[in-house]
Formats: C-alpha cells, structure tokens, sequence
C-alpha cells in the first residue's frame, strides 16, 4: 500500500500547532523529537508530560505520531490502560518504531508484572536509539511505582508539567477549531458556551462535533438562540 502523506488516524484537531497554553518550548521539542534531531544530552529527547485530566496530555502524544509520521518516520501510540496485565506483548508489538507514545502510566503502578515489562522497553528503546513520550497525572515519584529502577528511569526524562486552560486558553481553543470547521464564532456565543462547558480539550472538541452535527442538520449558523436550542438554556 501507498504510504499516506499524513498520519489521517490522529485527529485533525490534535496536531502540535493547535495545542493552547504550552509551556515554553515544549512544542519545538517534541517538533524535534518527531523529526528525529538531536537534542543535546541524554534524556533530552525523551519527554514525560505530567498533569491532571482534561490539560491535552493525549492531544500532545497523537500530535508527536503524526509530526512523526509526516516527517516520514514510524510513530505508535498506546493508551497502558487497554493493555493492562499483557503490557510486555504489547511494546514488544511496537518495537521498531521511531517514537512511541505511552498514555496513562497510572494504569499500571502497583502491578510488577507490567512495571518490569516498561523497565525493559525503556532500556531496549535507549539502546536502540527510539524515542519515547511518556503522559500520567503525576510525576514519577507520585505514581506509586513499585519498582524503583523503573522510578529511575522516568524520572531521567525531560519533564513537562501541563496546567488547566484558563478562560483565555478556552476561547482560544474554541475559536481556532471553530475556524477549522468553516464557522464563525461571535463573541456572544464565546460568552455563552465558556459560561456552560468544562476546561478539558476532550470535552470541549466532543461539544464542538456536537454542535458541527447540528448545525449542519439544521443549516444553521451558531448563534446563541441556536446554542440554547441545542444545548439547553440551563
């Protein structure tokens, strides 16, 4: 088969350039781990993005396997939670890869097993010369990892802590995949939908689908009287 010019398997919306509200430097690092360039000192190049639900955590891993694959090299994701009890199969599977992203290591803290199973895709990745970019709600130390070479190892990583969206990062990331959807977004319906929505970039694309379904149902545009309609004026 034809390799596709772009990765169409990650989302449109969650590409490195439409991530609000990134620490500086951040974007231009995993940029450059995606191309495959060489960021200095050991760990550099491997990144652990910390924070709590809902601060793009997911949206920063997919974006680095499609910057990957654009860049013509092989990118994998993998949320642990889906591969509890079975983790060593499962990076084996993705060995080979030149980024592999590894969403949720929460899931696995307290199970040796699939602890010893990340110790030793770590180690085999490093010594083949991959890349990984860890995601979890907190930072290694706090995970509650029983294996503390494992600890270690992450705790080498460049670390990122990623914090909520403020109300400007909000109508930020409402304006901009508005745009991308062909609307236009007044400011009254801004007001509006920052009033009645949740902070977290998962909660905010799924209303804003919801509302691109509606509204071209309806052949409406997105005004505030359309949103009540639609959303309820509660």
């Amino acid at each position: 088969m034809p390799q596709l010019p772009l990765a169409l398997r990650y989302p449109a919306d969650q590409r490195l350039d439409t991530y609000v509200g990134a620490p500086a430097g951040v974007l231009a690092q995993l940029a450059a781990l995606a191309e495959g360039a060489d960021q200095g000192q050991v760990g550099d190049d491997w990144l652990y993005l910390a924070g709590p639900a809902g601060v793009g955590k997911t949206h920063l891993l997919l974006a680095t396997c499609a910057a990957t694959e654009a860049a013509g090299r092989r990118a994998a994701y993998l949320p642990l939670v889906a591969a509890v009890g079975r983790v060593r199969d499962a990076l084996e599977a993705l060995e080979g890869n030149d980024v592999i992203a590894l969403d949720g290591i929460d899931a696995i803290a307290g199970r040796r097993d699939d602890e010893v199973a990340l110790f030793d895709a770590h180690n085999r990745a490093r010594a083949a010369g991959g890349r990984i970019v860890y995601a979890a709600r907190s930072k290694p130390d706090a995970l509650g990892l029983e294996l503390p070479d494992l600890r270690s190892r992450l705790s080498q990583c460049s670390r990122v802590a990623l914090q909520p969206l403020d109300d400007d990062g909000r109508r930020e990331v409402l304006r901009q995949r508005a745009r991308r959807r062909g609307w236009v977004l007044e400011e009254a319906a801004l007001d509006w939908l920052l009033k009645r929505v949740d902070r977290d970039l998962a909660g905010l694309t799924a209303l804003l689908d919801r509302l691109d379904r509606a509204s071209l149902a309806a052949q409406r545009r997105i005004t505030v009287p359309f949103l009540r309609q639609v959303l309820g004026s509660g």
